[in-house]
């Protein structure tokens, strides 16, 4: 599935977030992470620290379109494998790279150089929809990361979010995550484009709470 029309923005979204767009549960997207069939963009050595996996927007696009082959044509995990390995030999690197199309649940895909539709047999063609699925994708992450201004610059914690752990308001971003980042030399600019729907004051919140939080431990 191609993602030239695609958000050009970079998003972190938590497996909770990717759950809730794409459908898939948190238990196969780390079976699939743990098996190398799809990895996240963002992701620390340690899987079994908490909030180790983050996907970009490509990520979810990609993710989507496996749900959508899942779903919708009945396309086994087994047969979804062989599609990434082929898809790896000729030079595309991720399930969003290129646009996918299914005939009597055999999936196929247009060559951006040549035009061609690779490996087509004789059959009704069924063209994914590239364009629903972004825009779907778009739509959904736009719901999550809507929030009443009054949580704008503000930290909570709540015993279902994030484990109980300390949150930017209306998030589900903790706010220990947001000081990783400083840490690792990120400025304030480039935490925001990490995490596009947080504000300045989202982000000097968090680090605000971590400080008060070392100083008070």
């Amino acid at each position: 599935m191609g993602t030239s029309q695609a958000n050009s923005n970079v998003v972190a979204l938590t497996e909770d977030h990717v759950s809730r767009v794409t459908g898939l549960t948190k238990g196969q997207l780390r079976a699939w992470d743990r098996k190398g069939f799809f990895q996240p963009k963002f992701a620390y050595d340690d899987r079994k620290a908490a909030y180790s996996r983050f996907y970009s927007f490509k990520d979810v696009v990609g993710l989507k379109t496996i749900e959508t082959l899942r779903s919708k044509y009945k396309i086994g995990f087994k047969k979804l494998k062989d599609v990434a390995e082929e898809l790896k030999a000729k030079g595309f690197d991720h399930w969003a790279d290129t646009t996918l199309y299914v005939v009597k649940k055999e999936v196929h895909f247009r060559n951006p150089q040549t035009g061609d539709i690779e490996s087509l047999r004789d059959g009704q063609l069924a063209m994914l929809a590239v364009i629903d699925v972004i825009n779907d994708v778009q739509e959904k992450v736009a719901e999550l990361s809507s929030r009443p201004q009054e949580k704008v610059g503000a930290v909570e914690r709540h015993k279902f979010v994030a484990r109980n752990s300390w949150v930017i308001s209306g998030t589900r971003i903790p706010t220990s995550t947001i000081r990783r980042y400083y840490e690792a030399g990120f400025s304030v600019e480039q935490i925001l484009t990490e995490y596009p729907s947080l504000t300045a004051a989202d982000v000097q919140a968090a680090l605000d709470h971590e400080n008060c939080f070392d100083k008070s431990a």
